[in-house]
């Protein structure tokens, strides 16, 4: 029953964000790249500061009392938004999310595979490495596709 649930809430969340890395590239162009990344995360401190008051159960554990290194992942996502700001005006937002999805795997995988960060083991095997290298492959092939509909005549 949950994973019926989850899967799909998990592609839904995969749209929204190319749709958000597209919407934040083009303000980014307009704007500037840090000006764009600062207002994702200032509408989004707020929702979230209003959710967590409102909906979010209690739990044992505070951000004062949990492992200081658990809070870098705030400062990932800084790096995140501000990368994917800046590359989608530049090679697009199939290539940017694909990128993004390659170095999510790649990371995942090595994650995985050593059990870092409290998570379970799940070794690296061959079908693990055949799909990276499948989104390797999708990923140049994006990227070949920008490359040449950069170098086409403007009415083809």
């Amino acid at each position: 029953m949950l994973l019926t649930l989850v899967f799909p809430l998990l592609l839904l969340g995969g749209a929204v964000i190319a749709a958000q890395s597209s919407i934040n590239g083009a303000l980014g162009a307009r704007v500037d790249v840090l000006t764009s990344a600062w207002l994702t995360f200032v509408i989004g401190a707020v929702v979230t500061f209003l959710l967590v008051i409102f909906f979010e159960p209690p739990h044992e554990a505070t951000l004062f009392t949990v492992p200081k290194w658990q809070l870098l992942g705030a400062l990932f996502g800084i790096y995140c938004m501000t990368t994917i700001v800046f590359a989608v005006p530049r090679i697009g937002t199939a290539a940017t999310n694909v990128a993004i999805i390659a170095g999510q795997m790649f990371m995942g995988l090595l994650i995985d595979h050593f059990a870092w960060f409290g998570n379970a083991h799940l070794p690296l095997d061959y079908t693990r490495l055949a799909a990276i290298a499948l989104l390797a492959a999708a990923l140049y092939m994006i990227y070949l596709s920008n490359t040449r509909r950069q170098h086409l005549p403007a009415n083809a």
